[in-house]
């Protein structure tokens, strides 16, 4: 039994990490492009950009997977993320990227605004252009600034993946549950817990080294 039960979370494990590596593809640059939208000077995209981060970081993680899943079939009356498992892992992508995208949009927006103006100033009078300013002097300090809020979002993205259940995809939490319902046990729970210890201690730990790493940006 301990080996079904180790085997079945592995494969549980596999999904959980597909769903988090793809989401941190996806949703780390978008909200690079969405914090850029929030704050241009183009007032209409600013306000359009800021209406989505508050409808998205207003509303459960869980309400927008409903949504996204079945609202295009009850709406549009076509399924457009395909059928079985593979297409209602898209429609899990789809939701956790837009979701992360909105929260890391306002990690860099904070961190790209606490630079001072006086070192885009600078860079300026040595003759670089807003880019050179921007890749050269400022991205490496906001990269610096924003670790720590950014080590807590991929730790809560680890447990956030568990939210992906609810419209069918199997992943740690159905690997350990299942046991519950086809022979009582608990134990495999416990096991699940171990799962996530795990993955977020070699989080916490990367972040450290990473941390450690950009310590001369004082």
């Amino acid at each position: 039994m301990f080996q079904q039960v180790m085997m079945e979370l592995t494969t549980g494990s596999v999904k959980t990490l597909e769903i988090f590596f793809l989401t941190l593809i996806g949703s780390l640059p978008l909200g690079l492009l969405i914090s850029f939208g929030t704050m241009s000077r183009f007032l209409p995209l600013k306000g359009l950009m800021k209406t989505i981060v508050w409808i998205v970081r207003g509303t459960p993680l869980m309400l927008q997977l409903i949504i996204i899943y079945y609202g295009p079939g009850l709406i549009l009356g076509a399924n457009i993320w395909g059928m079985g498992s593979e297409g209602r892992f898209i429609a899990v992508l789809v939701a956790f990227i837009i979701n992360y995208a909105c929260y890391f949009s306002e990690i860099y927006r904070g961190g790209i605004e606490s630079i001072p103006q006086g070192q885009y100033e600078a860079g300026e009078v040595l003759g670089l252009s807003k880019r050179q300013v921007f890749f050269k002097i400022v991205l490496l300090q906001v990269v610096k600034r924003i670790l720590p809020p950014m080590s807590n979002e991929f730790i809560n993205l680890v447990k956030d993946t568990s939210l992906a259940r609810i419209i069918a995809v199997y992943e740690l939490i159905w690997a350990g549950q299942v046991f519950i319902k086809s022979d009582g046990l608990i134990w495999p729970l416990f096991m699940t817990g171990a799962y996530y210890l795990i993955f977020s201690g070699l989080l916490t730990i990367a972040f450290a080294k990473l941390e450690k790493k950009l310590s001369y940006f004082k």
